[in-house]
């Protein structure tokens, strides 16, 4: 069965989309995925998709999802490598994509995800007590 590879960098788990994503493959993501948010403590994915060409409303929806469910186990999510006809494509499909951060490369993405999570990080530590 196909997998996508999930790398861990730290306290982000990195991913590379390498072959054409369909609806069978992307729901495997999604389990493989949240499962190892849980399993390593990921406060970080970075989802890479510069080698989609194109994505469906499927693939759209399920990004989205992603991002969300990343967010409820608390990890932030950044898609990057859109390219152009997929950005159209996903405004054109109407597709909400509110819980997915976007950066240009892989580069920028991690730098994003770092910031994000040295803030949520002294966001904990500023939190008052109970008391």
């Amino acid at each position: 069965m196909e997998k996508i590879p999930i790398l861990k960098l730290g306290e982000i788990l990195l991913v590379s989309i390498q072959v054409d994503m369909h609806d069978r493959l992307a729901i495997t993501l999604q389990d493989d995925l949240t499962a190892r948010i849980v399993k390593d403590r990921a406060r970080g994915v970075l989802i890479d998709i510069s080698s989609l060409e194109m994505v469906d409303s499927f693939i759209g929806r399920m990004l989205g999802n992603i991002a969300a469910m990343s967010q409820a186990l608390g990890a932030q999510t950044v898609v990057v490598g859109m390219r152009p006809a997929v950005a159209i494509t996903i405004v054109e499909l109407g597709l909400s994509m509110q819980n997915v951060r976007t950066a240009l490369n892989v580069e920028r993405g991690i730098e994003m995800l770092q910031r994000a999570v040295e803030e949520s990080e002294e966001d904990t530590t500023h939190e008052p007590s109970g008391t």
